[in-house]
């Protein structure tokens, strides 16, 4: 169900997720200032603390409000437009808001010895590059948290270099070992466990990404920066 309100903005859409949740989408692109202006935005009704919000879930370039059903069972009461007018509120507090979001950035190392990236040599080979220069490329830019998603704490980040950008497994692993780096399209990520996935990877690190006891459960969070710097595989093993 559609129900695109211009009173929110012709660039947004906003309709039904499900039964009890609802998504302004600001378009289907990779984009750092559309990302930008969610995270933004998720920052604001974070703040805003209503009752009837159970969850608040940002991603690439949307971000949707799961709502409590038992909150709305008046007569005249209608979830859509409560929700909208939240959406709305929020996105005119966000714009009269000045100042840089508020992230934080986080250095990780990753050890990229073939005995820990299956796909590392192969890639090269596909890119016509060496393993250094491959490191190079992966380590010398800082990675935007677009969103989580997929596992816990699976953090997706990017842009990467054009020239190490490539497709996902067609046929992903069965088993990929937890705190493996993989790139997939102009995606880079990290398994936060072992789980299945079709990722290119190229390194591993020993990072916590997930740890549920934790007040804060993942190391990565939507608006954070990401700077991998590489160390040896005995350092690794250490």
């Amino acid at each position: 169900m559609l129900i695109c309100d211009m009173s929110i903005s012709s660039a947004h859409e906003f309709y039904a997720c499900g039964d009890y949740a609802f998504t302004l989408d600001a378009g289907q692109q990779i984009d750092t200032d559309t990302n930008r202006f969610i995270i933004k935005l998720f920052q604001q009704l974070q703040q805003q603390k209503h009752s009837y919000i159970l969850d608040i879930i940002p991603a690439y370039s949307s971000i949707t409000i799961v709502y409590d059903p038992l909150l709305f069972n008046g007569p005249n009461i209608n979830p859509a437009t409560i929700i909208q007018q939240c959406f709305m509120d929020a996105i005119q507090q966000t714009e009269n808001k000045t100042g840089p979001e508020a992230g934080n950035v986080i250095r990780i190392p990753v050890c990229y010895h073939p005995s820990l990236a299956p796909d590392l040599e192969h890639l090269c080979l596909q890119k016509h590059i060496d393993i250094d220069t491959l490191i190079t490329l992966h380590t010398q830019k800082t990675y935007r948290v677009f969103m989580n998603g997929f596992l816990p704490g699976f953090a997706y980040m990017g842009t990467v270099d054009d020239r190490i950008a490539t497709a996902r497994h067609a046929n992903p692993r069965k088993q990929v070992a937890a705190g493996s780096v993989g790139i997939a399209g102009y995606q880079t990520g990290i398994y936060p466990f072992e789980s299945p996935g079709g990722w290119q990877l190229i390194g591993r690190t020993s990072a916590e990404l997930f740890n549920p006891h934790s007040d804060n459960p993942c190391l990565l969070k939507p608006g954070d920066e990401v700077q991998f710097y590489a160390v040896s595989l005995e350092k690794f093993s250490a």
